[in-house]
C-alpha cells in the first residue's frame, strides 16, 4: 500500500534477491553483530570492499529525495574521505568522524563511494 517508498520495495527487492545464509556457528551464545549501519531507509549501503588498512563503502539514495543519513560502523575508523567512482580521494573530501557517525549528504539518486581508513 502507498507508495513504493511506504511499501519498502527496495528493501523486498534485497531480500529477495540477496536471501541471508544461515551458517552453524557451533553452541555458544554470541550477541548479534553488524560492521555498518545507515540511519535513513532512503540509502542503501550496496558494497563494502576491504583494502589494506582502509574499506570502501559504496552507498545510495534509493528513493529519489534528498536525504541526510548517518553511516556508523563498529570498525576502528581513524579517518573517513569521500571518493571517486575509481576509489580516488576526492578533493576537499575529508568528512569528520562525529559520535553518531559519518554524516553523509545525498540527492535524489546519488551514489556515493567513502573510504574508511582504518586503525592498526
Amino acid at each position: 500500500a502507498g507508495s513504493f517508498q511506504e511499501a519498502g520495495v527496495v528493501q523486498c527487492a534485497y531480500n529477495l534477491n540477496f536471501p541471508l545464509h544461515a551458517v552453524t556457528a557451533g553452541s555458544a551464545q554470541r550477541a548479534a553483530w553488524s560492521a555498518f549501519s545507515v540511519s535513513s531507509p532512503a540509502v542503501v549501503l550496496e558494497t563494502a570492499e576491504d583494502r589494506p588498512e582502509a574499506v570502501v563503502v559504496r552507498l545510495y539514495e534509493a528513493h529519489g529525495s534528498t536525504v541526510v543519513a548517518w553511516l556508523q560502523t563498529s570498525l576502528p575508523v581513524k579517518e573517513a574521505t569521500l571518493c571517486d567512482l575509481l576509489e580516488r580521494p576526492a578533493a576537499r573530501g575529508c568528512l569528520p568522524l562525529e559520535q553518531r557517525g559519518v554524516r553523509l549528504f545525498f540527492t535524489p539518486f546519488h551514489v556515493l563511494s567513502v573510504l574508511l581508513v582504518l586503525r592498526q
